[in-house]
């Protein structure tokens, strides 16, 4: 007992020491506040977009967990005109469960605003949508659609024009269960991508459940037999083979977040769930077309108490500027938004604490999130968005109805002192942290090619809304790296650049968050610096290349095979 008592002080005067630490970080190194109260960088432009910035009369839900997850949303370039257009999501009403409805396709046009080009663009996909993941599987240079569904999913190729096919039956695809989540990869290093898809629970509409006094409540996830993902193997051909057994990941589980990068160090993709309520998995690719689930080895499957947790959203980027790759994921109320840091041995460790976000986002459920450098000081910072699926207190300006208010929350912004420090930036979050909506969505794309990230947000219910980043520059820049292999985006590239003596890494992804996917491009900011002094790419193939410097403040498109070979 004694010196079980010993340890445990030794412990927390650690743990002290780490939080002090980190708070002298936060006081000399964090962002100068605004010069008025009322000054936001995160501007809500959805009405001046001439997106829908308001939804009709939303009836009240009847309990079913689907209607509680909410969707995704995706930020791309449909057409092929440089820019940025968006895809929302839609769920049926709760009194509507087998509607037929239809996904939202937004064209961005000449002056920036936005058009619904749902209809023109022939994107029939109609159902219960929950999640979106974009990739070219084709390699024809057009990005293509994969909808995760509550029923069947749907493929839909890009014809070239702005308009799509379903190629759903053509391809193979037969996935009819709850998908949530969805992104492509290239596991097998034949530059052509596959596709992992993330199944939530075998659902039953026949349970019910309630909370302590007896009331109707939504289920947990517990309260249905987990699911197995999917992984489908690209032929090459337009088809795709489940090969899910024989890659050894048809463990059930409950799986609402996904993200594909080398996770280990080795070159080759992993991939990384976010389970809710059951451990999360880490599968390690063996680099023979199976994969090996090490999350509990390499310390990212449980928290720092050991228990699992409700995670959601997850994403995955080096926060604390060593050249290793971090993990961050949201989880429910009751249970902080959880940091893995790299530990330099190709596992994690649980850096919640340190990172000194728990104070804020303990009482919080968290769905979708991102690690951006939002003002381009050579660190990434984070996004979350809030949304409870129990009931709670109403927060004030909640406006979506007596029912629904008690599920909404204001979202959050924390700014990185370069050391996965993190400090509450609410003050400067305008409506986005301030606007207590139900969010489940979050991507992030450059939407007006300024040079910094914009935010779009997708809730349930309510409608999409759209952030216009304008974090002041104060002398800093950025660069934006476009890796290319053959015609298409080279997902899963591993960008290094070296730019004012200092090393930034970061990988070209579309899938992360929650049920989304963001612009395919490596958004790097770069401090002061004003040029990069060289670009190292590792290609998903397992080819390395360095590229020659260039100035800042623009965007290079990098094509495999036009480099340096190291």
């Amino acid at each position: 007992m004694v010196q079980e008592s010993s340890r445990k002080r030794r412990s927390l005067l650690f743990l002290s020491t780490l939080i002090s630490a980190c708070a002298e970080k936060q006081e000399s190194q964090a962002p100068a506040e605004p010069s008025t109260k009322s000054a936001s960088f995160l501007v809500d432009i959805t009405g001046d977009l001439g997106l829908p910035d308001s939804i009709p009369g939303w009836p009240d839900g009847r309990y079913q967990l689907r209607e509680i997850m909410g969707p995704g949303v995706a930020v791309f370039d449909a057409d092929g005109d440089g820019r940025l257009d968006l895809l929302s999501c839609v769920c049926p009403p709760p009194d509507q469960p087998a509607a037929a409805v239809k996904n939202r396709l937004y064209r961005q046009l000449e002056d920036g605003s936005f058009a619904d080009v749902t209809d023109a663009a022939i994107l029939e996909n109609t159902g219960f949508g929950q999640g979106v993941a974009v990739g070219d599987v084709d390699n024809d240079g057009d990005p293509d659609l994969y909808f995760a569904n509550f029923d069947r999913d749907r493929l839909f190729l890009n014809r070239g024009d702005g308009t799509f096919s379903d190629a759903t039956d053509a391809a193979g695809l037969e996935e009819d269960g709850w998908a949530c989540s969805a992104a492509f990869l290239d596991y097998d290093r034949d530059n052509d991508l596959d596709l992992y898809v993330a199944e939530y629970v075998i659902y039953d509409e026949s349970i019910h459940c309630a909370n302590d006094s007896l009331e109707p409540e939504y289920c947990g996830p517990l309260a249905y037999p987990p699911a197995p993902d999917r992984l489908y193997q690209n032929q090459g051909n337009g088809t795709f083979l489940d090969v899910s057994a024989q890659a050894g990941i048809d463990i059930p589980g409950t799986g609402l977040g996904v993200v594909c990068a080398d996770l280990t160090g080795d070159g080759w993709v992993d991939i990384y769930v976010a389970n809710d309520a059951q451990a999360n998995h880490l599968w390690v690719n063996r680099k023979n077309g199976t994969f090996a689930e090490e999350a509990y080895f390499r310390g990212a499957a449980v928290n720092r108490h050991g228990k699992p947790e409700a995670s959601m959203g997850v994403v995955v980027g080096d926060c604390d500027g060593d050249l290793r790759l971090d993990l961050f994921m949201t989880h429910l109320r009751g249970e902080n938004n959880t940091l893995y840091r790299s530990s330099g041995q190709d596992a994690f460790r649980d850096a919640s604490v340190e990172a000194r976000m728990t104070p804020h986002d303990l009482e919080y459920t968290g769905f979708g999130c991102g690690m951006v450098d939002f003002d381009l000081d050579g660190d990434l910072d984070l996004a979350v968005v809030n949304g409870r699926v129990k009931v709670g207190r109403v927060h004030p300006g909640a406006a979506l109805g007596d029912f629904w208010n008690r599920y909404a929350e204001p979202n959050f912004l924390f700014l990185n002192d370069g050391n996965a420090c993190f400090s509450n930036a609410a003050h400067v979050g305008g409506t986005f942290t301030a606007l207590p909506e139900i969010g489940r969505g979050l991507a992030f794309g450059d939407l007006d090619r300024d040079g910094d990230p914009d935010l779009v947000v997708q809730n349930y219910p309510g409608p999409m809304r759209v952030y216009r980043n304008d974090f002041p520059r104060d002398g800093r820049h950025f660069l934006r790296v476009r890796p290319r292999t053959g015609k298409r985006e080279a997902l899963g590239a591993d960008v290094i650049v070296s730019a004012g003596g200092s090393m930034y890494r970061a990988v070209c992804l579309a899938a992360y968050s929650y049920a989304s996917s963001s612009e395919p491009v490596v958004h790097l900011g770069v401090g002061p610096a004003e040029r990069v002094d060289a670009i190292e790419v590792l290609w998903p193939d397992g080819k390395r290349e360095r590229f020659p410097a260039c100035p800042c403040d623009t965007e290079v498109t990098l094509s495999q095979g036009t480099g340096e070979s190291l």
